[in-house]
């Protein structure tokens, strides 16, 4: 069993800074590479950012230079350090990890509850 746990969400009036935590506990035996999605309300869930286990990174477009993403392999966490918050960001924030569970296993896609993201004045 793999759980991914979130925190950090919350509310935020715009210009403002957030960090989302995400800690994967459970039968692993690697992590490959982990990231945040968001699905804003009546969108399609969109790619945030990654990070693979070597700290190569990738984002949107629209969220370069504002946020941050990195990752303690010793903790199995990632972190989303995002700065510069405009309305434009609210939604609910989803963890991922791609995570072998034992030598011999496929490489699958886990994912978080989710947090909920608000800009707002």
């Amino acid at each position: 069993q793999v759980q991914l746990v979130e925190s950090g969400g919350g509310l935020v009036q715009p210009g403002g800074s957030l960090r989302l935590s995400c800690t994967a506990s459970g039968s692993i035996f690697s992590i490959y590479t982990m990231g945040w999605y968001r699905q804003a309300p009546g969108k399609q869930r969109e790619l945030v950012a990654t990070i693979l286990s070597g700290g190569s990174t990738d984002y949107a477009d629209s969220v370069k230079g504002r946020f941050s993403i990195s990752r303690d392999n010793a903790e199995n966490t990632v972190y989303l350090q995002m700065n510069s918050l405009k309305p434009e960001d609210t939604a609910v924030y989803y963890c991922n990890a791609r995570i072998m569970k034992s030598y011999s296993s496929s490489i699958n896609d886990y994912w978080g509850q989710g947090t909920q993201v608000s800009v707002s004045s």
